[in-house]
């Protein structure tokens, strides 16, 4: 069995996936196959990738057959997810050949099925779509919480009560309804755009033309927290010190791809702002692609002397910072909690002027 995990990240200047890395894999893996070997695609691609390579496996190695079984990793969580996953999808062709990859893929995922893990055996473009649409929708679930924030700011709600209240409701859930500075990482932002992508291919864009927004609702929360910074300091940000807490797009990881925290740190430092930076993980990658942001791994050192405080990755060193010790630190008592992570009573008693996404 050969295991095909490489990137199919979004093309340059388009919205399409880049499959040459799975493309690259297959066609090099292909004089290596033997009588009765298995291909399993893992990685995330547009509907219709499957059936491509399985015709290209048949002429360049015919006695090889192709499954796809899409993972469903989250990232900080990869290798728990693996040993325990939530659901198997086997994408696998009809008749005797589809047969023997759901017993070798069986064989691989014993202990998951042992355990009762629930299994979905399909077909190539169904097992495709099962990961595309779980990315879509969950990144619509964000979008439309994130959409509730800026309604609740203009009218004086409170989105985070909002959001208690609807998740109560099973049919909807809690989780992924938290407002905030929006989504990022490798994953969501080029798989939402793909699929809008490729649904335009098959002659179905309008089927996921709301994807669009999703998108674009998450891009303006980015910008909604730099503004919330302008706006608390009176509009100008130009030689004020800037606390940046935060780097990777979340919590528990390094990854800096697309990530919203990175974003709001470098446009605030293009409106002239002295942003220093932290993050448990993420300082190295992100001095190698913005090497003009000032950076310190001591959370102290960057918030002495700040104008402003902006929390846009809640790690739990960020979330449990005490208020009273923190404002003895700063200039300027302002915090914009772009996660909507802190205790926004205690940090008003401490004398902090709070400003969340979506809270009055």
């Amino acid at each position: 069995m050969h295991f095909i995990a490489v990137g199919t990240p979004q093309k340059k200047g388009e919205y399409a996936a880049d499959l040459t890395y799975v493309n690259g894999a297959v066609d090099s893996l292909i004089p290596y196959l033997s009588e009765g070997d298995l291909v399993v695609g893992k990685s995330t691609v547009p509907v219709g990738t499957a059936a491509d390579l399985a015709a290209r496996i048949a002429a360049g190695a015919p006695s090889a057959s192709l499954a796809w079984n899409p993972e469903f990793l989250r990232e900080g969580f990869a290798v728990k997810d693996t040993v325990s996953p939530d659901r198997l999808v086997y994408g696998v062709p009809s008749g005797e050949a589809g047969e023997r990859a759901k017993a070798l893929l069986d064989e691989v995922y014993a202990k998951a099925l042992s355990e009762d893990t629930p299994l979905v055996v399909t077909d190539y473009a169904t097992a495709e779509l099962v990961k595309v649409s779980a990315n879509a929708f969950l990144a619509t679930k964000i979008s439309f919480i994130n959409a509730m924030a800026e309604i609740a700011e203009v009218a004086g709600a409170d989105v985070t009560q909002l959001a208690d209240a609807i998740g109560y409701d099973a049919r909807i859930g809690r989780r992924f309804l938290n407002a905030g500075v929006g989504f990022g990482g490798g994953c969501l932002p080029k798989d939402i755009r793909a699929f809008s992508a490729r649904a335009e291919e098959l002659g179905r864009g309008e089927s996921v033309a709301f994807l669009k927004e999703v998108d674009a609702i998450n891009l303006r929360r980015r910008q909604r927290v730099v503004d919330l910074v302008k706006e608390a300091l009176g509009g100008e940000v130009y030689q004020k010190k800037v606390a940046v807490l935060g780097l990777a797009f979340k919590p528990d990881s390094d990854d800096i791809r697309d990530s919203p925290a990175l974003d709001v740190a470098v446009q605030l430092h293009g409106l002239g702002a002295e942003v220093v930076a932290t993050d448990p993980e993420a300082i190295e990658n992100s001095k190698r692609i913005h090497p003009q942001l000032l950076f310190t791994e001591n959370i102290e050192t960057a918030l002495r002397h700040a104008d402003a405080v902006v929390i846009v990755t809640e790690w739990k060193q960020f979330r449990e910072l005490d208020p009273v010790a923190t404002a003895a630190l700063v200039k300027n008592p302002l915090v914009i909690d772009g996660r909507n992570c802190l205790d926004a009573v205690a940090w008003r008693e401490a004398g902090w002027t709070y400003r969340g996404m979506g809270r009055p």
